[in-house]
């Protein structure tokens, strides 16, 4: 069992979201970065979808009732388990009593604590994700405070007796542009035309920010003012929309929606982030700088397969534990020492 002590600024049970329910109102929900989750249970022989908790900023306290084996995946934040260092993108073994302290987040927004059988809640639709803005899933439909508890499910591997890690996505799947902005892969948007050149000029050129008043529905940036030609400034009906999706309301400031988004909306969409990349735009902190760069959809079938190839490397090594391949699991003994 696992007792919140300090949830920090918002942390809630996630897992890769649940889907075929759009028709009816219901939106994806799930992790912020996946991809992360994805890692974080391939560490600890759980199914890709098992759910775990992301702390977002860090500044969280858990205390372990319970020997279990565990994995940190996302951001970087200094995390210590009773005062020892532990990394990101590791699994290690906890023992009951101790205290894993994971402080503020740094170069990132979120970090996900994975656990060997998943984190077990009841699920709803097919999903442990909570959804914040309806208010159902994971524990209770709302963020976790402290003194909760969560249980986790019956592991799926044997334990490990050391610690294994893998490469970072952040250095296995490097873009990079001039500049300090994190790059962005994203397709035109249906109604890309419809802005005016020097806009869509803007959209690719310009570094935009995250605002402090984004949330888990959408990222809000902070840019040039985009706007529409006159003659293409009718109101929209309301469409489909779905994480990725890059609105303009009438403000001229974009919307980036991401795990929470709504289902249809009405304001213009200049772009789309591919699939790809939406993991390295959850992880952009506030304040710091994104830049969005232009793909066409074949350069976005091969990052896609690009990632899926990254997590085939990491199965792959795991299940060898070979060395010298492209992304090897890496091992050393735990600094921890036994009472």
């Amino acid at each position: 069992m696992i007792e919140i002590i300090r949830p920090g600024a918002l942390a809630s049970v996630q897992d890769l979201g649940r889907t075929g329910f759009r028709r009816f109102g219901v939106g994806r929900c799930g992790a912020m970065d996946m991809l992360a989750v994805e890692v974080g249970n391939r560490l600890l022989g759980n199914a890709p979808g098992c759910a775990a908790i992301e702390f977002t900023l860090g500044r969280a306290a858990l205390r372990f009732h319970a020997d279990m084996r565990v994995a940190l995946a996302g951001a970087e934040c200094g995390a210590n388990l009773d005062g020892v260092p532990v990394w990101s993108w590791h699994a290690f073994d906890v023992h009951k009593g101790e205290t894993l302290t994971l402080p503020s987040t740094r170069g990132g927004t979120r970090v996900y604590l994975c656990v060997a059988g998943g984190i077990e809640v009841e699920p709803v639709m097919g999903s442990r994700s909570t959804d914040l803005k309806s208010g159902f899933g994971g524990l209770g439909g709302r963020a976790l405070q402290e003194g909760d508890r969560l249980t986790a499910g019956r592991p799926g591997l044997a334990a490990e007796t050391d610690w294994i890690g893998v490469q970072a996505p952040a250095w296995a799947l490097p873009a990079s542009i001039a500049g300090k902005a994190t790059p962005v892969r994203m397709l035109p948007g249906p109604e890309y035309e419809d802005f005016d050149a020097a806009s869509r000029a803007a959209l690719w050129q310009a570094d935009w920010t995250v605002t402090p008043n984004s949330n888990r529905m959408g990222l809000r940036l902070n840019g040039p003012a985009l706007a529409r030609r006159a003659e293409r400034s009718a109101d929209l009906l309301s469409h489909g929309v779905v994480p990725g999706v890059m609105q303009v309301p009438p403000g001229g400031q974009p919307i980036a929606l991401m795990a929470d988004a709504q289902t249809t909306g009405g304001y213009p969409k200049i772009g789309v982030v591919i699939g790809a990349d939406l993991w390295r735009l959850a992880q952009v902190p506030l304040g710091a700088p994104v830049r969005f760069v232009q793909v066409t959809l074949a350069q976005a079938e091969a990052a896609q397969a690009e990632l899926e190839r990254y997590l085939r490397q990491i199965d792959q090594a795991l299940r060898w534990q070979g060395d010298g391949m492209p992304i090897a699991a890496r091992r050393r003994a735990s600094t921890r020492v036994a009472a």
